[in-house]
């Protein structure tokens, strides 16, 4: 069965999804692996590499594609632009993909229609469930983790001012003040980032209990609380809050934001869209020169006017919604992608090669598309009734 590894096409995206010691691996397992010419080029991995690690290479994305009968990516299927080919377009009917797809984000739905009428069974790696024997497989939280680190860094140097307190002999400069919203992985690793810089960080949260991980960072809790079985759902991830209690949330986060220097938004409920938090009248009450990172925009962003995968400014407001930020610190987020993604294969093909089982319960939870239908229920819900079949 051939497993094959693409060059990633997306903007500024450097990832891979594999690396030779995971080519190694999916040998061992029994697959003839395929990868792109230059596939590793971002992560200062060669061809030969590959090479000697037993991969065959493919001399561009369209030979990749019409062998491959698995496709293991990193983000979701675009079109690429060398060719003027839609890479969906280019895989093997009934083929097999596993990638990032965030498929309940609205400007993904062409793209998971598309995959369903081609017969592709898509699983997603944004979708792995929150239980024991699928940590190793969590590429939500490695990416997470990435994320937070690189979206407090890519926001300071957007800031045209200081972050630390600085001492100078005519007077002291005040630290910048952070506002992190959603205090998942990507909103703790912020937290702590943000307080090695030097920032006074303020944290927002429906879930006590990720307020009580804020507060063991150093940050001050703010904001508003939401009843439990409003705010917390399977595995301790957050709800989706009903439309009264979201309207609360956007009122506390108001006078907040009036005093905010930079905010990270990473308010996210698995498999759904992101909740909207900030809209654009709050975005004006900001200061002019403040940062904000939509973190949330690869599910729809947490601000409404975010512009997906480019930076804005709006209102005096420096806007990022940029899709890939793990991609800019792509070695290392190569490096757990490429083993998460390993040990999601093998699960899936715990049975060998040509036999995936799709009954798993992993697999069941991360299913996107399979035999001409679209499955995954957080993305039947954005689509809206009638979403499920092909057309």
């Amino acid at each position: 069965m051939i497993l094959g590894i693409p060059k990633e096409i997306l903007d500024n995206e450097l990832r891979v999804a594999a690396l030779p010691e995971t080519v190694a691996a999916y040998r061992e397992l029994g697959f003839d692996v395929l990868v792109q010419a230059g596939a590793g080029a971002g992560v200062l991995v060669s061809d030969e590499e590959y090479q000697q690690a037993g991969a065959r290479l493919a001399p561009d994305a369209a030979s990749l594609y019409g062998a491959a009968e698995v496709i293991v990516k990193v983000k979701q299927p675009w079109r690429d632009h060398a060719s003027g080919r839609d890479e969906v377009e280019m895989m093997r009917p009934g083929a097999l993909l596993v990638s990032f797809l965030h498929p309940a984000a609205q400007p993904n739905h062409t793209m998971v229609k598309q995959l369903a009428a081609r017969q592709i069974t898509a699983l997603t790696m944004d979708d792995i469930p929150r239980i024991s024997r699928a940590q190793p497989m969590d590429a939500l939280t490695s990416m997470s983790t990435v994320t937070g680190y690189k979206s407090v860094l890519i926001a300071a140097n957007r800031y045209a001012k200081f972050v630390p307190m600085i001492g100078t002999a005519i007077g002291t400069i005040k630290p910048a003040r952070f506002l992190i919203v959603g205090i998942g992985v990507v909103g703790l690793q912020a937290v702590a980032t943000a307080k090695r810089l030097g920032g006074t960080v303020a944290a927002v949260d429906i879930r006590e209990e990720a307020r009580k991980s804020a507060t063991s960072l150093g940050a001050k809790v703010v904001g508003f609380e939401t009843p439990p079985d409003l705010a917390t759902g399977q595995g301790g991830y957050a709800r989706a809050l009903p439309p009264e209690w979201l309207m609360k949330e956007r009122e506390a986060l108001t006078p907040l934001l009036r005093e905010t220097d930079i905010a990270i938004l990473s308010a996210l409920v698995p498999g759904e869209v992101a909740p909207v938090l900030i809209t654009d009248e709050m975005l004006r009450e900001m200061k002019p020169g403040s940062v904000v990172v939509d973190v949330a925009i690869d599910q729809g962003g947490n601000c409404a006017v975010t512009e997906a995968g480019t930076e804005t400014v709006k209102h005096g407001v420096h806007l990022v919604g940029i899709w890939n930020i793990p991609g800019y610190m792509a070695v290392h987020a190569s490096w757990l992608y490429a083993r998460n993604v390993l040990n999601y294969i093998r699960n899936l093909f715990k049975n060998g090669p040509g036999k995936p089982d799709l009954e798993d319960e992993i697999v069941r939870h991360s299913m996107v598309t399979h035999q001409g239908r679209v499955l995954h229920a957080g993305t039947l819900k954005a689509m809206g009734e009638g979403g499920a079949t092909a057309r």
